[in-house]
Formats: structure tokens, C-alpha cells, sequence
């Protein structure tokens, strides 16, 4: 049976043309057609010309938000001695050391990140089967062992995201709320766009970008035109 499509989305639907648009227009459109009754998060999907089940074609790496994600990230620390402290110095919502680890390992997940020192790492892998399914294992490649502790918790509160391509090669983010102006989900957009290009995965060939659509997590997916973005300098966009 077909599933029924609101009228509300109907609404928004006929608004969009089939065609890519530029970005400032595309992410003007996003803003209209999210009518739901709260504020919708702003999704890309970026579908890019790689195979991730080989390892020089896969996509894991972070990208600072400038205009934040509009969301509040609680973070988790596991540390040692003194970093303890200075983790609860500098905001994290949940820290401790091995009290905190049983605690994960009874089932206490309130938080959307997790930052481990390299030491305590050993201790935190055998959370791996509980961690992983959910995203929230520390790996150094996320920014998430470390032993700046500091410096992440105020990355990651910042609006620094992890991101990784997923098997079919596509890679889904949200950069910001629809409430943001314009101007800002441009700014966030334009960074994760250059974080892609910069982190290209040697194995890939050929086209890398094939598509961008954006979309307000109730509202329609709108194409953008991915050279008309690629060719965007940031100082344009601020």
C-alpha cells in the first residue's frame, strides 16, 4: 500500500523544481519548505564516486561547523588522575575513570560523545560491541583520543562533528538548525564541503562528486549545484 503523503509535504513538494540550484538559493528553498511545528534539523547527502569496502576508497574525518549544529552535545570523558578534573573544568557533562567505564558497561549511554585519553583505551576497547553500533567509540581519527581533553570538549560543544561515508559511498551530515539564516547553513555547508575535498581518499577515481541534495529532516530533499558550491570562496559566503 502506497504510504500517504501529508499535505504539508505536498505543499512543500510543489515547490521544488527538478533541477540542481545554487546554493544560497537551494538552502532559501530548505527554509520555506520547513513547515513542521518545531525546528527541523538540516540535513546534505553527498553521494560520491567511491567503493568503501576498500580501505583506500573509505571517508572518516571531522569537520568544525563555524555556525555550530544549533544542537547541545553532552560529552563523556574517561580519563585518569588529573585530567579528570580538568575535564570537569572545562564543561563535560559525564567524567570519571574506571567508575565511569562500569557505568557504560551497565548500560548508562547519556551522553553524544565519548572522549578517552590514549591510556585508558585499553579498558574503554572492551566497551567496543555496546560503543560501536551507536557511533561512540573514541577513535584518534575523530578527534576523540586525545589528550587535550580541554580542547575537544570545547571542539565537540563547538559544533565539531565526526562523519564517515557510508557503505553505498554516501555521506549524511547535519549542519545546523532551519531556523539558522541562510547565510550560516551556507557557511557550515561550505565548510563540510571543503573538509570532503581536502580529505579525498587516494583510492578514489574518476568523478568524486556525483550528487548534493539538502533537506530539512520533515521537508523535501532540494538538489544543489555541487560546482556552484565547490567554486564558493569562504570569504563570499561570511
Amino acid at each position: 500500500m502506497a504510504k500517504k503523503v501529508s499535505r504539508r509535504l505536498r505543499e512543500a513538494l510543489a515547490k521544488v523544481e527538478d533541477r540542481a540550484y545554487e546554493p544560497l538559493e537551494a538552502l532559501n528553498l530548505l527554509k520555506e519548505t520547513a513547515t513542521a511545528k518545531f525546528d527541523e534539523t538540516v540535513e546534505v547527502h553527498i553521494r560520491l564516486g567511491i567503493d568503501p569496502k576498500y580501505t583506500d576508497q573509505q571517508l572518516r574525518t571531522t569537520v568544525a561547523l563555524p555556525k555550530g549544529t544549533g544542537q547541545t552535545v553532552r560529552v563523556a570523558v574517561v580519563a585518569r588522575g588529573e585530567l579528570v578534573k580538568v575535564a570537569e573544568n572545562a564543561g563535560a557533562d559525564v567524567f570519571g575513570s574506571d567508575d565511569l567505564i562500569e557505568e557504560i558497561q551497565k548500560g548508562m549511554l547519556d551522553f553524544d560523545k565519548l572522549i578517552a585519553t590514549p591510556d585508558m583505551m585499553p579498558k574503554v576497547a572492551k566497551l567496543g560491541r555496546m560503543l560501536g553500533p551507536k557511533g561512540l567509540m573514541p577513535s584518534p581519527k575523530a578527534g576523540t583520543v586525545t589528550t587535550d581533553v580541554a580542547g575537544a570538549i570545547a571542539e565537540f560543544k563547538a559544533g565539531k562533528l565526526e562523519f564517515r561515508a557510508d557503505r553505498t559511498g554516501i555521506v549524511h551530515v547535519m549542519f545546523g538548525k532551519a531556523s539558522f539564516p541562510a547565510e550560516d547553513l551556507l557557511q557550515n555547508l561550505k565548510a563540510l564541503q571543503e573538509t570532503v575535498d581536502r580529505n579525498r581518499p587516494s583510492g578514489a577515481k574518476g568523478r568524486y562528486w556525483r550528487s548534493i541534495y539538502v533537506a530539512a529532516s520533515m521537508g523535501p530533499a532540494i538538489q544543489l549545484d555541487i560546482n556552484a558550491l565547490r567554486d564558493l570562496k569562504l570569504t563570499e559566503v561570511a
